[in-house]
């Protein structure tokens, strides 16, 4: 790791190897039977970036942001659309089959998958000496014992020269293609997602073994990859893509610790951290919503505004630029991360915006003015439909209590008119008639639709009760007068 931090600082004093230019390629769509073109697939749409000898490019993004298809055509194993591409000075751009052959002992590539890289009908000897056959050149001491010293350099016995692909296994069929594209000793090497196919220990002995061999031997990489920990290890410089295109170009230590768009954030936070500390600890992790567009039709503006929690207006309609924000890091970006903002003017978030800022911490969503506008709308709207919904609580509540109390005053004003046994029945049913007021305040549902009845129920019970009570009080007071007759009779 020091070694690659010193070889960060002097990078930028070496000679450039490679540099591409507005580099397109586009794959047609043809319908018909005429086969005319009706639309392109932009795999890559417009990319610069350049190359220094002896160091380390690496380049990531998601699936189908054109990562493979740039490594083919910076090595022209396919044709450019556009753009230039130049190689120690010489532009190579449309040079023909012919013409690339002596290039090739210059540019090699490893590709992806170890399996289908190697010709199965072909023993390990045969595949690795193909370089020297096809150039014309006769190494020393001979062709086998060259290929044979090329598999003890890259970790294979010797003995494994008249072996099959099948007898290997996916890290050993790995190594024979990269003692392949080493066999001519060339400047440049394309390692298309060369530990991808791989376990997890074998991916450590293979990048390791490109580390040491890059020393050794002096090569120039440039590596595609998808996992960011493999590139931050091997890497001085790396290449973030979306869609066709790079939206950040920095060195090593600088896009890991202060990224600056928001996609290269975005990767950054799916990154596991192995740190047994931070168990149960909630991270910063952002999650993007959607898929990656369609490369047939790609969205206006900034390819990425679909996905971003910033995203404004200007970002529909304007494409940004990849521009050096700070020394040695280049962003394509209008509100970029840790950098003060390009468009301060345009603070208006997309719908598509907003529907993305939901899924984003508020560490990190909350970062500024733009981020916490969708938060504010949101709160505003939740208390307006709170206060909506106590003032119908406490108007509903009003109304039965208002209810409830001419239903009391109707049974106090019979309860005087009848007397005192009428009295002691008004006071029994003051209770009821109060539980009844109560009840559609604190009921919810269907309990709360339907509390307008309950207050004349209860004072249509309250006079029944008061009915009762008169007839009980007049029995009473012609039992106790019968009672006295008799008795003054009997006196007599």
């Amino acid at each position: 790791m020091p070694q690659q931090a010193s070889a960060a600082e002097g990078s930028a004093d070496r000679e450039v190897l490679l540099k591409v230019e507005g580099l397109t390629k586009h794959f047609p769509i043809k319908k018909g039977i005429l086969q005319r073109q009706v639309g392109a697939v932009k795999a890559v749409d417009g990319i610069d970036f350049e190359v220094r000898k002896g160091e380390t490019l690496g380049v990531v993004g998601e699936s189908g942001c054109g990562k493979s298809t740039m490594g083919r055509v910076i090595t022209r194993l396919q044709d450019p659309t556009g753009g230039q591409i130049t190689f120690e000075g010489r532009d190579i751009t449309r040079l023909s089959t012919g013409q690339m052959r002596p290039l090739r002992r210059d540019i090699q590539m490893i590709f992806q998958d170890p399996y289908g890289s190697l010709n199965p009908r072909h023993t390990i000897g045969s595949i690795v000496s193909a370089p020297f056959r096809l150039q014309g050149v006769e190494p020393e001491g001979g062709v086998k014992k060259e290929v044979q010293r090329l598999l003890e350099l890259v970790g294979l016995s010797p003995e494994h020269y008249n072996r099959y692909p099948h007898e290997f296994s996916g890290g050993q069929r790995q190594r024979i293609g990269i003692a392949r594209a080493l066999a001519l000793k060339p400047k440049l090497v394309v390692a298309d997602e060369p530990v991808s196919a791989l376990d997890v220990s074998i991916q450590a002995q293979v990048v390791n073994l490109m580390d040491d061999l890059q020393q050794e031997l002096g090569l120039t990489y440039v590596i595609i990859a998808h996992d960011l920990s493999v590139v931050r290890h091997v890497s001085d410089r790396i290449a973030v893509m979306y869609l066709g295109k790079i939206v950040e170009l920095a060195d090593r230590t600088s896009l890991y610790e202060r990224p600056m768009h928001p996609y290269t954030k975005a990767l950054m936070s799916a990154v596991p951290v192995p740190d047994p500390k931070r168990r149960g600890a909630k991270s910063e992790r952002i999650l993007l919503r959607g898929d990656v567009p369609s490369p047939i039709a790609p969205p206006s503006g900034c390819r990425f505004h679909t996905r971003c929690w910033k995203a404004t207006e200007i970002c529909k309609t304007t494409e940004p630029q990849l521009v050096e924000l700070t020394p040695g890091q280049r962003v394509a970006c209008h509100h970029p991360e840790n950098f003060a903002d390009q468009a301060p003017q345009d603070t208006v978030l997309l719908s598509a915006a907003k529907k993305a800022s939901e899924l984003v911490p508020d560490a990190v969503a909350g970062g500024g003015p733009v981020e916490k506008e969708p938060a504010a709308t949101d709160k505003a709207a939740a208390s307006e439909e709170a206060a909506a919904s106590e003032e119908a609580a406490a108007s509903e509540e009003a109304a039965a209590s208002g209810k409830a109390e001419a239903s009391a005053a109707g049974g106090a004003a019979s309860a005087e008119k009848t007397g005192p046994g009428a009295k002691v029945s008004t006071e029994k049913a003051a209770p009821a008639a109060e539980d009844a007021a109560e009840a559609p305040a604190a009921g919810t549902g269907a309990g709360a639709d339907a509390p307008s009845g309950e207050p004349e129920a209860a004072a249509e019970e309250t006079g029944r009760q008061a009915e009762a009570g008169d007839q009980e009080s007049a029995e009473a007071e012609s039992g106790e007068s019968a009672e006295a007759e008799s008795q003054e009779s009997t006196d007599k």
